[in-house]
């Protein structure tokens, strides 16, 4: 495990390495007193007189051994923090850029959930073994060897008999440890699903509410959480025999001295003083062991942990080059397009051409690969076969600053953060001055609600934007994109929360926006895109035409199907009885 952490460490690696030295310099010192202990009491076995002196030099002695302990443990305690704290913003970091470079379907898939629970649990617990586990294990572990082996110098009788307890103890960590480790991917499998399922709840309770699923959805809840509390029971009982076992022996190593060592004195094959001495020896070992041996069962766990974040951390990066754009023009040509979601192909050799300058709608049945389609141009997935290019050049050659520079993507769910929305519109060109914000904001439509917002433009947007209407959270997403001012333009269901009587002011917009652009349009009401330069018609994964409207209505039954069907959807109303 240090080893997959120890490249995290980098220039702290120093801190963990003096605080095993020093926290092994701090148990030498709360070891000693028991020899000073022993100073004290042999004399009296033999019966020998000593001077208050000697008593009172051994007691200043002990006092001493236990500053000594208390300061260096304490600053050992302390680099180890700052080396273990380092690591973890490390780790963070380079998980962060690492989920960067990843496609973000796979990031989706992953869930929220999941992403939380690594990013502050699990990476949290990485710090119980820098802080913790590595110094005080190598320093618990390390003096208690050190205090057996002189055991043996003194009696190798003795020094045996002090195994005993310990043998005993090692096959019951090692034991629970095993038993433990069979459990333990089940545990943390039900611990994830737990996350989501909790995280998935509160998301979607209004949803919930309004339709009167409290039943199946808390009871979907109820399931997860009592799946996790089952397991987590089924490896505790499993584990909890082996630990009562060696957290009751351990710290007894004279549970076989002491009788055997009696026998001994009394037949005269070892002197009194001598069993003391190592009946004093052995009171330093147990604690010690006992400690280091509690980090060893937490080992298993960590274990698993990293392994986690390892695997998250393997997950193959985006296909991404480090040129910026060199493409000869803003044609986007789709070659040959396979792509599919694990084992399940969706996309079967598209190609679809988009002229510079021109509007290109996708249009389908749902779950046909329209919005698929769409997000491979921004680089959402990498392909399974064929290329993307632009201008001739292929996505996957120019980096994703380059790519992100050329296209704008405006789905119908857009994330706002918790910020102001003059904010939530800056990110679109950071570098924009506030004459041009406005001027986006204006162009988006969103004067018109910004206008009842007590703080106007400067309104916190509310965690994911929720202090806006669907509408006006979409409008503020066309006006991060307006400022962008991308050449290429996605827009995926871009109106889709418009209002009526805010959709044709909407829909001017768009069209003011995208002269000049090269734009691919997905729209469901199929009068937003009537006008468009080509329509493509995508069924079942396959482009099965593309023509304009006038051209399809006479050429393609599937698109006068879709056609029809979106103008029966216009004139449809709610009639009274």
């Amino acid at each position: 495990m240090f080893k997959r952490v120890s490249p995290y460490i980098g220039e702290y690696k120093k801190y963990t390495v003096w605080a095993v030295i020093l926290m092994s310099v701090g148990i030498i010192a709360n070891v000693a007193p028991y020899f000073f202990m022993y100073q004290i009491i042999a004399p009296l076995t033999r019966g020998e007189h000593i001077e208050p002196s000697f008593i009172l030099f051994r007691v200043v002695a002990i006092a001493v051994c236990e500053i000594i302990f208390s300061v260096s443990y304490v600053q050992g305690l302390e680099f180890s923090h700052i080396s273990a704290y380092n690591t973890l913003k490390n780790l963070r970091v380079s998980l962060q850029g690492k989920l960067e470079k990843q496609p973000l379907g796979n990031i989706a898939e992953l869930g929220t959930g999941r992403i939380k629970k690594v990013f502050t649990d699990d990476i949290d617990q990485v710090e119980l073994l820098l802080a913790h586990a590595i110094p005080e294990g190598i320093a618990n572990i390390a003096i208690p060897v050190i205090i057996i082996v002189l055991m043996f110098v003194f009696d190798w009788r003795l020094g045996l008999l002090s195994l005993v307890p310990l043998v005993v103890g090692m096959f019951a960590m090692g034991m629970m440890m095993k038993s433990g480790f069979e459990k333990m991917n089940a545990y943390y499998e039900s611990a994830a699903k737990m996350n989501n399922t909790i995280i998935e709840y509160v998301n979607g309770m209004e949803v919930v509410k309004v339709f009167n699923k409290d039943r199946d959805s808390y009871k979907r809840f109820g399931d997860m959480v009592r799946n996790y509390r089952d397991f987590t029971i089924d490896w505790y009982k499993v584990c909890w025999p082996w630990m009562a076992i060696y957290s009751s022996v351990l710290p007894c190593l004279v549970l076989l001295m002491l009788p055997f060592g009696s026998m001994m004195v009394l037949g005269g094959t070892i002197a009194l003083d001598r069993m003391v001495l190592v009946f004093c020896m052995s009171f330093a070992v147990g604690p010690s062991v006992l400690k280091a041996l509690n980090f060893a069962g937490k080992f298993p766990a960590l274990d698993y942990k990293i392994a986690e974040l390892e695997k998250m951390m393997e997950h193959p990066p985006l296909k991404e080059g480090t040129s910026g754009f060199t493409g000869e023009n803003l044609d986007v040509a789709f070659k040959d397009i396979h792509f599919g979601y694990e084992d399940v192909e969706v996309l079967h050799g598209v190609n679809l051409t988009l002229r510079q300058g021109t509007t290109t709608a996708l249009v389908g049945e749902s779950g046909s690969g329209k919005s698929t389609l769409a997000k491979l141009l921004v680089h959402y997935y990498d392909l399974d076969s064929g290329c993307i290019t632009i201008g001739g050049q292929d996505i996957t050659d120019m980096s994703l600053e380059a790519l992100n520079d050329q296209v704008a993507f405006v789905s119908q769910e857009q994330f706002l953060f918790n910020t102001t929305l003059y904010e939530n519109i800056l990110i679109g060109k950071p570098d924009a001055t506030r004459e041009e914000v406005l001027e986006a904001a204006g162009r988006a439509q969103c004067n018109e609600f910004l206008e009842r917002l007590p703080e106007g433009i400067q309104t916190q947007a509310g965690d994911g934007g929720k202090q806006l209407s669907g509408g006006e959270r979409q409008r503020i997403s066309l006006a991060r994109a307006i400022l962008k001012n991308a050449p290429i333009i996605v827009l995926d269901e871009a109106t889709a929360f418009m209002d009526p009587e805010n959709e044709e002011k909407m829909n001017a917009a768009l069209d003011e926006i995208i002269k000049g652009k090269t734009v691919l349009v997905i729209a469901h009401r199929l009068s937003t895109i009537k006008n468009a330069d080509k329509i493509c018609v995508m069924k079942e994964g396959s482009c099965i035409a593309a023509d304009t409207h006038d051209g399809l209505i006479d050429s393609c039954p599937e698109y006068k199907k879709l056609w029809d069907a979106s103008v029966s959807a216009s004139t449809w109303k709610v009639r009274e009885a």
